[in-house]
């Protein structure tokens, strides 16, 4: 009988369980488990259920039971890879499942965005502006319209194509970045710097790798237009997040809105965090762009898959 050890519930909404799978197995969970809580969970695992849990090459070498690293996400940069190839642990992640709720995300953000719909709020929640204004309504902060702006998209997967699909049916123009440095540009791409350069909205959906960590820095920042505005649903390091608060500080862009973070949870004394509380430009979601009820039931019945598939054919 396998033993499967859930090390991270919470990483999936309560409202979905995992369904179980339909061989024989011992079935342990935890709601969430700390790199020193790690070896002695997942010391008698034959399959181990992870969203972020840390697994390195040192940690994998002392699990010789470990057959499987099934993981509730689409990244698997808490895995060694390699480690886990060279030590016989395979590793299966979903990918897919939050094809829809992302992009809708996204539009979401650009939407209250281009409308400053959070500074129109944050002045009926911090003040009188609109019962003292003596008329009807006041235009305080800027209302551009989405459609024939320029939306520039960092990233041409899954997620990227889908945000792209939905913003040229809104009427934006969009450009798709190449690499930044290529050598040459891809057909159906536009040069790193000059999307960069003309995108009235830049959303990032690039995978995390050491070229795209800091991918908008102070630099990349200082090449958008004091009008635009920046969304990261991707991976919080694809962002230098004090360059970001600098840039939002001074003016260099507009706005932005982030929904990952360097660190996640965030430190209390995070200093975007605490900017969002001053800074009705800055429109922070804790993580949850993934996490539609469809996009869930999809991921979990993904896991239970995955897990099933690897026991009967061993891949």
């Amino acid at each position: 009988m396998l033993n499967i050890v859930f090390l991270d519930r919470t990483g999936v909404p309560a409202s979905h369980d995992i369904p179980r799978p339909q061989f024989a197995h011992n079935w342990v969970e935890y709601p969430a488990t700390s790199p020193e809580e790690t070896f002695e969970r997942a010391k008698d695992a034959d399959i181990v259920i992870t969203s972020k849990v840390l697994f390195g090459r040192e940690l994998m070498a002392k699990l010789p039971k470990l057959k499987l690293i099934a993981i509730t996400a689409t990244g698997t940069n808490n895995v060694d890879l390699v480690a886990a190839k060279e030590l016989g642990i395979a590793v299966k992640n979903v990918t897919g499942y939050s094809s829809v709720t992302v992009p809708e995300h996204v539009l979401g953000m650009i939407f209250s965005l281009k409308h400053s719909l959070m500074s129109y709020h944050f002045d009926q929640i911090t003040s009188d502006r609109w019962a003292t204004c003596g008329q009807f309504c006041y235009t305080d902060y800027p209302i551009t319209d989405v459609r024939g702006s320029t939306l520039g998209v960092f990233g041409k997967g899954n997620l990227g194509n889908e945000v792209g699909r939905l913003a040229t049916l809104l009427g934006m123009n969009v450009l798709y970045a190449e690499h930044k440095g290529a050598s040459q540009v891809r057909e159906g791409y536009t040069p790193f710097e000059e999307v960069l350069k003309q995108a009235d909205i830049v959303t990032l959906h690039c995978p995390l790798t050491e070229t795209t960590q800091n991918l908008i820095n102070a630099e990349t920042l200082a090449l958008m237009k004091p009008t635009a505005y920046l969304i990261n649903t991707g991976r919080g390091p694809l962002v230098d997040e004090d360059a970001l608060l600098h840039a939002l500080e001074k003016g260099i862009i507009a706005g932005a809105a982030l929904d990952v973070l360097v660190k996640e949870p965030p430190s209390l004394d995070n200093p975007l965090i605490q900017a969002a509380k001053r800074l009705p430009n800055l429109l922070i979601t804790p993580h949850v762009a993934w996490a539609s009820d469809s996009a869930v039931t999809t991921l979990v019945n993904k896991v239970t898959q995955n897990i099933e598939e690897f026991v009967a054919t061993g891949k």
